[in-house]
C-alpha cells in the first residue's frame, strides 16, 4: 500500500505542476473542490424520496476518484507523511460499525468545510460503504489522472478538446481501457495514455 501511495502523491504532484508550475503557492481551494464533488456524488447515489433512485455504481466511484485526487494534493500541501497517510487510510478501511452511505457523506462534506482539509478516515468508510477497495482506488486514480493529463495536453484549458470520442464520453473510454491494461505492469500510466492517444478521435 505504502509503496502504491507514493506512486499517487508523486502522480498528483505531477499533474498540478502541468496545470501550474508553482501550484503550492497559488491557494487553490482543493477543499471547495471537494465539497462540489460530494454534491454530485451524492446525486448519483440518490437522495430523492419522492421518486425511485438507484445509486449509480459507476458514477458513484468515479466521483470519490475525483475527490482522491483533490485530496491528495491538500495532503502534499499540508506535507503529510506517507506513515500518516497510511495509518489513516488503514484505520478507514478496517471493519467499521453500521453506517448510512449518505450520513457519512455529508460528515465527511461537514468536516471538509470546517477544515478544509481532507478527513482522510471518513473517505476510505465511504470507500468501504461501496465496496471500493484500496487496489481498485489505485487502479482508477492512475487511469483518471492520465486521462486528466491527456486533456491538458489536447487542449481542455483553451475549450478545444473533444470530450465524446465516437460516441462515448472519454470517462467511459477510459473504463474500457482500464478493463485491457495491466494494473501491475510497470508502464501501466503509460499504458494507458498510449492507449487514449489511439482513441481520440482529435
Amino acid at each position: 500500500m505504502k509503496n502504491k501511495i507514493k506512486i499517487m502523491l508523486e502522480m498528483q504532484e505531477s499533474i498540478n505542476r502541468h496545470v501550474h508550475p508553482d501550484w503550492p503557492a497559488q491557494g487553490f481551494a482543493w477543499y471547495r473542490a471537494i465539497w462540489t464533488e460530494c454534491a454530485e456524488l451524492m446525486e448519483h447515489y440518490g437522495w430523492k424520496w419522492w421518486k425511485q433512485q438507484r445509486p449509480d455504481a459507476d458514477q458513484v466511484t468515479l466521483e470519490l476518484i475525483d475527490i482522491w485526487h483533490f485530496g491528495l494534493s491538500i495532503l502534499i500541501v499540508e506535507q503529510r507523511s506517507l506513515e500518516h497517510i497510511e495509518a489513516q487510510l488503514h484505520a478507514g478501511l478496517e471493519e467499521q460499525p453500521a453506517a448510512e452511505f449518505r450520513e457519512v457523506l455529508e460528515a465527511f462534506t461537514l468536516d471538509v468545510l470546517q477544515t478544509r482539509s481532507f478527513d482522510l478516515t471518513r473517505f476510505a468508510h465511504l470507500m468501504t460503504l461501496v465496496d471500493l477497495d484500496f487496489d481498485e482506488l489505485y487502479r482508477r486514480y492512475v487511469g483518471k489522472n492520465m486521462l486528466n493529463r491527456f486533456r491538458q495536453d489536447n487542449g481542455y484549458k483553451t475549450g478545444s478538446y473533444i470530450k465524446v470520442w465516437n460516441g462515448l464520453e472519454d470517462n467511459e473510454v477510459l473504463i474500457k481501457v482500464l478493463q485491457g491494461t495491466d494494473t501491475e505492469a510497470v508502464d501501466f500510466a503509460d499504458r494507458i495514455y498510449a492507449s487514449l492517444t489511439q482513441h481520440y478521435p482529435g
